[in-house]
């Protein structure tokens, strides 16, 4: 339970490092299922292009370091803390009887002893159940935010490919073998000058630079752009 507890709060130390880690240009977090997932809009046709130079973009960095991915995110964490103390409560309860037990089970009475098993197994299969509808409604409400940013994001990235002659522009959110880019430096990466283009058109500003930053999650997610695999030959870092 501890485990499956950790991860619902990691997805909420996720969201809500996005500003910290958007600042300094790395990706924060894909939402749970990813902003690419089977219900994301296709990617529109590059009809009219005779462009023929190859760029890279991380779809799920972009989502995040968008001013308005940032605020909406930002938002999202803060509306989740209730429900993660509540969830941390009764993880903390129910850690207090399962050591209740491992100090003092062998100095109960055979009925007080299973009174206490009794309850430690109830009160385990409600946290289980209710960190998973925690993670599930979580991830529906990351999931929402991506596609509405996704949505407004494809036209933008189009319309920079066409103007700066590319043909070709390949979605690195996914990290290789999960992905099929083995390798990409970067001068082909256009995450952030898409980001910034799409900044300009929204009109949302970025999030107050005096606002407490957000701590970074402990464990990186496995999309970062950056990541590469053991195996893969190296290459200088995507844009910062």
């Amino acid at each position: 339970m501890t485990s499956k507890l950790a991860r619902f709060f990691m997805t909420i130390a996720l969201v809500a490092s996005v500003a910290a880690l958007a600042q300094t240009g790395n990706a924060a977090a894909a939402p749970a299922s990813g902003a690419s997932n089977s219900s994301a809009p296709a990617a529109p046709a590059a009809t009219g292009t005779t462009g023929t130079k190859v760029g890279t973009i991380s779809i799920e960095q972009a989502i995040f370091a968008t001013n308005e991915g940032r605020r909406d995110f930002e938002a999202l964490s803060k509306k989740l803390e209730p429900k993660q103390n509540e969830l941390k409560g009764q993880n903390d309860e129910l850690e207090g009887l399962k050591k209740q037990l491992n100090t003092q089970g062998d100095k109960l009475n055979e009925d007080a002893r299973a009174t206490l098993v009794k309850q430690i197994e109830t009160r385990q299969k409600s946290l289980d159940r209710s960190v998973q509808d925690a993670r599930e409604d979580a991830q529906n409400q990351q999931n929402e935010i991506a596609q509405r940013i996704l949505q407004k994001l494809a036209p933008v990235l189009v319309k920079y490919a066409n103007e700066n002659g590319f043909g070709v522009i390949i979605d690195t959110s996914q990290p290789w073998p999960q992905g099929p880019v083995v390798w990409w430096g970067e001068a082909v990466d256009v995450t952030k000058p898409v980001v910034e283009a799409y900044n300009s058109q929204s009109g949302v500003p970025a999030p107050a630079a005096n606002a407490p930053a957000a701590k970074p999650a402990a464990t990186r997610p496995s999309a970062t752009p950056g990541s590469r695999p053991a195996t893969a030959p190296k290459a200088t870092e995507p844009p910062k």
